[in-house]
């Protein structure tokens, strides 16, 4: 037992648990930005998600990477190209070419853009990158809180599986 100098002969206190880190920096958005700058050049779109609904259906594209989802574009019919974050885009339909939607959303995929900004999401613990397309953010891309780790969507990995298999 070691003697503390000037605490009466007693032990050292012991040191109190402190909670997890809760710190950020720019840097670390800046790395999580730049991390998603490099998956980008990977990202492939996922199998076709069609939703059937009473006023319609909608497509969900999952964004893939080595196997895993990281998450869904919606994609709108009557345009041909992605819906915003947030909307997915139904249309009164009972089919659709699928080899069309896929060659074009392979297209489109293309023209994904890393938006230079990150936010922080403090339950998940982790940073958020978004994809945009045109004007319209159509992604956002979880990233570890040091910024170096891409983290996938579980569930919707495990939707694709189930789909999939």
């Amino acid at each position: 037992m070691e003697i503390i100098a000037g605490c009466g002969g007693l032990p050292g206190p012991p040191p109190l648990r402190r909670e997890p880190s809760r710190f950020v920096s720019q840097e670390m958005a800046a790395r999580a930005v730049e991390t998603v700058r490099v998956l980008v050049n990977y990202i492939v779109p996922g199998p076709l998600l069609v939703h059937r609904h009473p006023d319609g259906l909608s497509i969900d594209v999952p964004v893939m990477y080595n196997g895993v989802a990281l998450d869904r574009v919606h994609y709108d019919l009557s345009i041909g190209g992605f819906s915003p974050k947030g909307r997915p885009a139904r249309v009164l339909a009972d089919s659709f070419d699928a080899g069309s939607v896929e060659s074009r959303v392979r297209e489109l995929f293309g023209e994904l853009r890393v938006v230079d900004a990150a936010e922080f999401r403090e339950p998940e613990d982790c940073w958020v990158v978004p994809l945009a397309w045109g004007s319209f953010i159509v992604a956002h891309i979880r990233v570890s809180r040091d910024g170096g780790e891409v983290v996938p969507d579980r569930g919707l990995t495990a939707e694709v599986s189930s789909r999939v298999a």
